[in-house]
């Protein structure tokens, strides 16, 4: 399906268009439209990938999709929703929904000590479409509830007034289109070495290369539901590898770390005579089959048969190896009767790749045997269902090839063993599989939040949740006999749903191991020992009991902390401790996608870090749709975020808090008016004795958000208590000094600089990274400032490296409240 209908939302009485285009050998001709899953009659449904709908009433709302065939098969859209409003009917309220911010910490805002304050945020849903605009197949140009007013406040903060702009009205107006990105890097799954240069692929069509270290950006194309990816490795030492990325449809960048298998080495065969290479062979363990070679199946492109010497390499993702799992390519789905997409659980996927011995040149071979091992299969109902597929690289969907039956083994060293046989024929350098469909399926609610107090109103979105389905040894949960699949869903405003395969007969018949990542930062779960606490977890007993819950460090703390493993316990629906999640039936994807925060949930979080950030213009890092265009922006253009930190010394007997004021320093429309507050708690050097550096964000010297005028932003860095300025960057203080006007630096307890628009370097102390992501920006930056080089990355402090100022602090530090008291103050005080 290569063109999905869009949502829409309409007035009563307005028309609509929506459109579906599908793709194939041969070309679909027949089309047939659903309307809330019942089909829609008439002979303009059944040959056209349009469908119009005139003077729409309100029933005729719900979900739309298309099914497109031919003699090859079927395939179904992705739904639309169709909102139908009555006459007068607001689709976007001009009264703003709550939405909280934290204020600093000498902010209280109530006699309970609460630091949140409503700013409001408008919901980023669409309007209706315009009636004079041309209805047809093309992307509307859109029109979406957003900020039509904001205004200024002035909170009370430590005998001071803090700046903060809340929402003030909503209105439709044109939709954002931020850039949708996916990237990462890629590298061997068993050296971690880097795809240098590698070939990527949209489809059939080539888009790039990676890098010498193996990242990769990828542009997301307009309307793709469906991110498939194909890397090649140009030498040849590497499998090719077919991925479906996960992406965040609203916007931004979102982070992947894509593995690659080595290609095993090859042997060499006897074209002439038969042969048979194991499939899944290694030390201890039985192979999972054998790919059986008759005499003569060797074939050069022409058909000619080749009979001379073979070298083959097959390579074999053993699903019985936990590590694979990342390894494995696409996301095990395939196309049914009905053109649904659905999954596969797989028992081994393999590679091959058949050349001449002399001359190197590509053989083609078929038809060839593959046989499997019978007893490699645990579940009995598997062994009837058992098919060989191969992998589309364009649709990233697997394809039937035939059927495995059961025949006796008639090798004699393996006469008591049964096999399952089928035949193939190897015409193109595809992937193949061992797989079953597979039926039972649910989806499991996973949300992650800012930090472990799991506060609903700081949920993390675009964050990366991956769920490896595994298969139990029977009496031990923990040891996994193999895994059977695995899916990537990214987080939005109300968490991810994630598909699995689960039982309702037997709580354990599937587990599945789940993890979460946020531009390649890994996020933890939520503790099981030394004891399970199920207001933590986010499930009720006596559900969270049957789902056994446990988190990887659960026997041995020495693990990371960052996965837990359950049992898919399918929800019985008679039993009402069942019917909330986090487990939902797979026909109740949209209750799970739609469920309340204090519906049952897993969880993952930040581990929280003593660093604090505050905009005077609201925006959540998360959702680049949240990004609203004005003066006092921190970030200026929602496109592209560049981060700026700056490296700070401390020589003192512990850690202090060093916070950053941000301020108009050169623009004539906000000189003098505070864009936000950044806070850091300094790290020890493991190396330097009562030395502690800090990395503080910055707000960037550049442009601001109408693109005419660039803002050298005043910066006043002040650590907290009783510290003495020592030391200033002969390099910055050069540069500075170049670069008038300068700050004034009469304050020994503090430093300020006018922001430089270079990017400058660690040999500065600055450090400055440009990214799609805002967080994956800082993060890159925090990692350079750690190490003190402008292309390492560390997560231990060194403190005497690239730094830009120096501070010599005393054991007390002064009392937090007067400390920021002052720092809200106007710089010439502070």
């Amino acid at each position: 399906m290569v063109l999905h209908p869009a949502a829409r939302v309409r007035q009563a009485g307005q028309d609509v268009t929506f459109c579906c285009k599908a793709s194939g050998t041969p070309a679909p001709q027949k089309y047939f439209w659903y309307h809330n899953g019942t089909l829609l009659e008439g002979p303009a449904q059944r040959t056209s990938g349009r469908l119009e709908l005139r003077g729409l009433a309100p029933q005729q709302a719900g979900t739309y999709h298309c099914k497109a065939s031919s003699e090859a098969g079927a395939i179904r859209s992705e739904p639309a929703q169709l909102t139908v409003l009555a006459q007068g009917q607001q689709s976007c309220r001009a009264e703003p929904e709550p939405s909280l911010v934290e204020l600093p910490s000498e902010c209280p805002q109530d006699a309970s000590g609460s630091r949140y304050y409503n700013v409001g945020r408008c919901p980023a849903s669409p309007c209706p479409g315009d009636p004079a605009e041309p209805g047809g197949c093309g992307q509307e140009s859109g029109r979406c509830c957003g900020v039509r007013r904001m205004e200024l406040r002035e909170v009370p903060c430590a005998g001071s007034v803090l700046p903060v702009k809340v929402v003030a009205e909503c209105g439709c107006g044109p939709c954002a289109q931020p850039r949708v990105l996916v990237r990462g890097r890629v590298t061997a799954a068993d050296t971690g070495e880097p795809l240098r240069f590698g070939h990527i692929f949209l489809g059939g069509r080539k888009v790039g290369f990676t890098g010498y270290q193996g990242a990769f950006t990828i542009e997301v194309p307009p309307d793709t539901r469906r991110l498939v990816t194909r890397f090649v490795d140009g030498q040849q030492r590497l499998v090719d590898t077919v991925k479906v990325l996960p992406f965040d449809r609203r916007g931004g960048a979102v982070y992947q770390e894509v593995k690659m298998l080595r290609k095993k080495e090859p042997v060499e065969l006897d074209g002439g005579r038969s042969n048979a290479i194991p499939l899944g062979e290694s030390p201890g363990r039985e192979p999972v089959g054998e790919l059986v070679l008759p005499a003569g199946v060797f074939l050069r492109p022409s058909g000619e048969v080749f009979n001379g010497t073979v070298k083959a390499s097959v390579t074999f993702v053993d699903p019985r190896d936990m590590g694979t799992a990342s390894a494995a390519s696409s996301d095990l789905s395939f196309a049914n009767a009905e053109g649904e997409i659905v999954p596969l659980r797989t028992y081994g996927m393999f590679a091959v790749d058949f050349r001449e011995g002399d001359s190197g040149a590509a053989l083609q071979a078929g038809p060839v045997q593959v046989r499997m091992d019978a007893g490699q299969v645990w579940m009995a109902e598997h062994l009837q269902k058992m098919k060989l597929w191969s992998l589309n690289p364009e649709s990233g969907l697997w394809e039937e090839e035939g059927a495995l039956r059961p025949a006796a083994g008639n090798r004699s060293k393996r006469e008591e063993r049964t096999f399952l046989v089928g035949n193939l024929e190897i015409r193109e350098r595809r992937l193949f599989n061992l797989d079953v469909p597979e039926d039972r399926r649910c989806f499991v609610k996973v949300r992650a939040y800012s930090n472990e107090k799991f506060n609903p109103y700081e949920q993390l979105e675009g964050v990366v949740v991956s769920l490896i389905n595994l298969e139990p040894q029977p009496g031990f949960p923990s040891n996994p006999r193999a895994w059977g699949r695995f899916d990537s869903v990214v987080t939005g405003p109300n968490g991810a749903c994630l598909p699995a395969f689960c039982d309702g007969r037997r709580a354990d018949a599937y587990t599945a191991l789940v993890t979460a990542t946020l531009g390649g930062e890994e996020l933890e779960a939520v503790a099981s020992s030394p004891k399970l606490n199920p207001n933590a977890v986010g499930v009720a007993q006596p559900y969270l009991g049957k789902l056994g819950y446990r988190r990887s460090d659960h026997e041995d703390a020495a693990l990371k902390k960052t996965a837990f493993q359950i049992n898919v316990a399918k929800p019985d629906p008679n039993n009402v401790d069942e019917n909330n999640g986090p487990v939902y039936s797979y026909r109740s994807l949209r209750e799970c996608e739609e469920a309340p925060v204090s519906a049952n949930h897993l969880r993952f979080y930040r581990v929280e870090v003593d660093r604090y950030e505050y905009n005077v213009v609201p925006f959540k890092e998360s959702d680049v749709t949240s990004w609203t265009g004005d003066y006092l922006a921190w970030w200026p253009n929602p496109q592209e975020f560049r981060a700026c930190f700056i490296k700070v010394q401390l020589e003192g007997p512990q850690e202090y808090m060093v916070r950053s004021r941000n301020v108009g320093g050169s623009h004539p429309r906000t000189r003098g008016q505070l864009y936000g507050l950044r806070d850091s708690r300094s790290v020890r050097d493991p190396l330097l004795g009562d030395t502690s550096g800090a990395c503080v964000e910055f707000k960037c010297g550049g442009m601001l958000f109408d693109q005419s005028l660039a803002d050298r932003t005043l910066v006043s860095i002040v650590p907290q208590g009783s510290c003495r300025r020592t030391a200033i960057n002969g390099l910055l203080r050069d540069y500075l000094s170049r670069h008038p006007p300068l700050a004034d630096n009469n304050h020994t307890g503090a430093f300020s600089m006018l922001a430089p628009l270079d990017p400058l370097g660690h040999n500065y102390g600055i450090y400055t990274v440009t990214d799609q992501n805002p967080r994956l920006a800082k993060e890159i930056a925090i990692g350079r400032c750690f190490a003190g080089t402008s292309d390492g990355f560390s997560r231990e402090m060194r403190a005497g490296e690239g730094t830009a100022v120096t501070f010599s602090c005393q054991e007390r530090p002064a009392g937090r409240e007067s400390f920021f008291q002052r720092l809200l103050s106007s710089p010439a005080e502070a």
